[in-house]
């Protein structure tokens, strides 16, 4: 039995990331609120939800009901962790959700495929793969991108997409946050055409690549400002993923510490120095 303690900015925060650590749909777990949020004053006296999340004992379900039920709760997960992501890059953002119904209707068909695919305990990731790269021309058409080239490689269970466009910034987006939220919706998109857990990567023109470069760059000038000023030095807000290349980078020095502090959007990283 699967059991995890979260926090989050809010108890539904808090529950949609134990899910997601966990593997599970709602309706598989038992949730225990250890504590609700609270705000405070002035900065003084908030604290986050703190949930427990238990997986239920296993019961045996009509196959079919089982399904069906998994794929209502990743439609109600896509618009929930959409709205965790949303940016400063709204349009082009809504541009991507509003696509999300038509790749991720569901037929009778796609329940007999995931109901075989489970009794042969194989995996065949074509259909998955076939449907998310469909999802990302999609969504590149609707933003006006006529020349999207695409192409992937697949590692074990994950599959690693490669977008080229001469229109690359659109997909991109402020500090790559429309790339992580394209990433993540058609990682959904895939998830409802393969029984297994699956992990989908999406880079536009190396992005992801210069951006760790830049980041480790960055990582160390503020670190060695930081010493020099003698005080801590706070970066701009970041998404969770390129905090820890930061966290990482700078693990090893002994003069300086990192912490990560501010809530969803407006957390960022602090580097501080060891006196």
């Amino acid at each position: 039995m699967k059991q995890i303690t979260q926090i989050g900015a809010t108890v539904e925060e808090a529950v949609l990331l134990a899910l997601h650590e966990l593997n599970l749909t709602r309706k598989q777990v038992d949730v225990e609120i250890i504590q609700e949020a609270k705000k405070g004053f002035l900065g003084f006296g908030s604290r986050k939800a703190q949930v427990r999340v238990t997986e239920k004992e296993e019961e045996k379900p009509n196959p079919k009901q089982e399904i069906i039920e998994k794929y209502e709760e990743k439609f109600e997960n896509a618009y929930n962790q959409q709205e965790l992501k949303q940016n400063d890059d709204e349009t082009k953002i809504s541009s991507i959700s509003t696509l999300e119904e038509t790749p991720l209707n569901v037929t009778t068909e796609e329940f007999e495929v995931d109901e075989k695919a489970e009794e042969s305990e194989t995996v065949d990731y074509t259909k998955a793969i076939q449907q998310a790269k469909k999802y990302l021309e999609n969504i590149a058409i609707q933003l006006g991108i006529q020349d999207l080239e695409v192409t992937f490689e697949q590692k074990g269970k994950t599959i690693n997409f490669r977008l080229s466009s001469e229109k690359a910034a659109l997909l991109i987006g402020k500090r790559g946050q429309t790339l992580n939220a394209l990433q993540q919706l058609t990682q959904l998109v895939a998830h409802q055409y393969v029984k297994r857990f699956i992990i989908i990567k999406i880079d536009v023109e190396n992005y992801r690549e210069r951006r760790q470069q830049a980041l480790e760059i960055l990582a160390n000038r503020m670190a060695d400002k930081a010493v020099h000023i003698g005080r801590k030095v706070e970066l701009e807000p970041m998404p969770s993923n390129e905090r820890k290349i930061i966290h990482h980078v700078l693990a090893d020095r002994v003069d300086v510490e990192t912490y990560s502090e501010g809530e969803e959007l407006k957390r960022h990283l602090v580097i501080e120095p060891i006196r």
